[in-house]
């Protein structure tokens, strides 16, 4: 049996490994690791986060709703 990962959705509790605010990003990188962005540092850094992650779970739409 195989199990398929599913991330869960960000909370308040998820905070930025830059400034400690709230996370609206997750990053996995390509060796496993993880971080987490606000909505600035998710915007500041997009372009480069984009070329090194394996995948990215990016809930900053929720900033605009």
């Amino acid at each position: 049996m195989t199990e398929t990962a599913v991330d869960p959705t960000l909370t308040a509790r998820d905070r930025c490994d830059r400034c400690g605010a709230q996370a609206y990003m997750r990053v996995i990188l390509r060796g496993g690791s993880e971080l987490m962005f606000c909505g600035h540092h998710a915007t500041a850094h997009r372009e480069k986060l984009a070329q090194v992650a394996e995948k990215i779970q990016d809930e900053t739409s929720k900033l605009y709703s």
